[in-house]
């Protein structure tokens, strides 16, 4: 066991094997359409998973915690942990995004919901905040997290500025992921 968790590809193939196996042992699945367009919903909750709990990773706890980490510690986070985080931070948004789009195309909704028509008016409220959360993410917070974090070197004036720049996008988009994980979950329930 302890190989598999000491290396993070060989826990996610675990993870996946184990999938695997569920869905044999659950037996009776038609692998067609209805199947291709559940695994698509589920590659979209996982790139969501990913997406979100980064954005309140950064804004629950690294954030916070920077004014109490030792300035001779902070190159660890600004040159190790950030810009892997932001790696997957970014990326996960955008299979967020696509996922999304394919799941409304496979089930039939994507302009309607873009549109707000009932009764997809929950879910296109969430798409279009989505999609507003994902625009801050590739061009607001990343090219300013490029220059805070010296990748993109800068003044030290400019680098304060991205900075912030880059905090109040990231603390918009904690903002809007609460109405936008509710539109999400409420369409089901055409609660909204």
């Amino acid at each position: 066991m302890d190989a598999i968790f000491q290396s993070l590809g060989r826990t996610l193939a675990v993870g996946v094997l184990v999938l695997v196996l569920i869905v044999i042992l659950a037996g009776n699945i038609q692998f067609g359409y209805a199947w291709a367009a559940f695994l698509v919903r589920w590659m979209h909750v996982v790139s969501g998973v990913m997406w979100i709990g980064l954005l309140w990773y950064f804004n629950f706890v690294q954030i916070p915690s920077m004014p109490r980490i030792a300035d001779e510690l902070k190159p660890a986070i600004s040159k190790h942990i950030a810009p892997t985080a932001l790696f997957w931070f970014r990326w996960a948004a955008l299979a967020t995004v696509v996922t999304g789009v394919v799941v409304a195309m496979l089930n039939g909704y994507l302009a309607l919901a873009l549109q707000l028509q009932k009764p997809f008016t929950a879910i296109g409220i969430g798409m279009w905040i989505a999609l507003l959360m994902a625009f801050n993410v590739w061009f607001i917070i990343w090219p300013n997290q490029k220059k805070a974090l010296g990748i993109n070197p800068v003044a030290p004036q400019e680098k304060a500025t991205a900075a912030r720049l880059a905090m109040l996008a990231s603390r918009t988009n904690t903002m809007l992921s609460i109405p936008m994980l509710y539109c999400m979950v409420a369409q089901q329930n055409s609660g909204l």
